[in-house]
């Protein structure tokens, strides 16, 4: 009983604020989640993927939420077990045993953290090597050529109506030699450019298209020609730093037809909100048809690939190809 004869218990106010927010949350929880598919919940936020390369970036992103979920369940659940069973009681005021320097303890707290880092640390670099493996020779290369605050898209191709060589052409002096080598023979090449207003005839999403060909493995060769980007297609699940002075590359094969957001992932000045593209992955025929109405408009040829590498990180990479 309360000092003013009342039996209403100072505790109780607090345990009835508790449960309203414990109600309204789970009402927010549940209204917010009315119009979610869950049929999309295993993928834990990740798109569709789209490409033979995506699902392997997806079981790591599951993998890290498994992981982390089981470190939450373990933290929260030894929170929960020790505000209960070893709350202050109320008729005891005495001061409980203290333990210090428990060794056990101490060297699993630190042993365990290593354990999860270093497996976390395997699986990345399992993956990350593999993903960022090049073949000898892909089926399609294209140089992706960011600038603020658009995009261009270099077709190295062989084009009937342009003629050229990839290998020798000066726009693409910025591309190192390690790439030119897996270039074909005889590439004269298309381009395709945007500016922040072009925007996609189909479905009127702003930014260039770039065209890609279903089932063909295509490499892409990324260059700036002023500040550092980061070329990412969403549902490719894989997204890469575009550098000036330094050429990445990577592959991907895409497996579903279909037109497909891209931006730029990377802070890259005022405008950097306006680099958007869009990505149309056809039937290799189209995608053929596609590269020889570039070159009935005049789009034959390149455009400039960026800064040219300097002369001691150019070639520097001996990674094979």
């Amino acid at each position: 009983m309360s000092p003013n004869g009342s039996d209403r218990s100072p505790r109780r106010p607090m345990r009835r604020k508790l449960l309203q927010a414990m109600i309204a949350g789970l009402v927010l929880a549940t209204a917010t989640g009315c119009s979610y598919n869950w049929e999309d919940f295993p993928r834990l936020g990740m798109p569709t993927p789209t490409t033979e390369e995506a699902p392997r970036i997806l079981s790591l992103w599951q993998g890290s939420w498994a992981a982390a979920l089981a470190v939450g369940v373990l933290v929260w659940g030894l929170i929960i077990w020790s505000a209960i069973f070893h709350r202050r009681s109320r008729t005891k005021v005495e001061v409980p045993p203290q333990t210090r320097y428990n060794m056990p303890i101490e060297a699993l707290y630190t042993v365990v953290p290593l354990v999860i880092v270093s497996v976390l640390f395997y699986f990345t670099a399992r993956d990350e090597s593999k993903l960022l493996s090049l073949k000898k020779q892909p089926d399609v290369t294209i140089n992706v050529v960011g600038y603020q605050w658009s995009w261009a898209f270099n077709y190295v191709e062989p084009v009937a109506g342009s003629t050229g060589d990839a290998k020798t052409d000066k726009n693409l002096d910025a591309i190192p030699t390690r790439f030119k080598d897996a270039f074909p023979a005889n590439a004269g090449g298309v381009y395709d450019f945007g500016t922040p207003a072009t925007k996609n005839p189909q479905t009127g999403n702003p930014g260039p298209t770039l065209w890609l060909p279903k089932g063909k493995t295509v490499r892409f060769v990324l260059t700036s020609r002023d500040v550092i980007h980061s070329f990412w297609v969403v549902p490719f699940l894989m997204k890469q730093d575009v550098i000036p002075g330094h050429t990445n590359a990577f592959e991907v094969t895409p497996n579903k037809e279909g037109t497909f957001l891209g931006k730029c992932a990377e802070l890259c000045g005022v405008d950097h909100s306006r680099m958007l593209f869009n990505v149309k992955v056809v039937s290799p025929e189209r995608y053929e048809q596609h590269l020889k109405d570039l070159a009935k408009k005049g789009q034959t040829g390149y455009v400039p690939a960026g800064i040219e590498q300097t002369a001691h990180e150019k070639d520097r990479e001996t990674t094979n190809l």
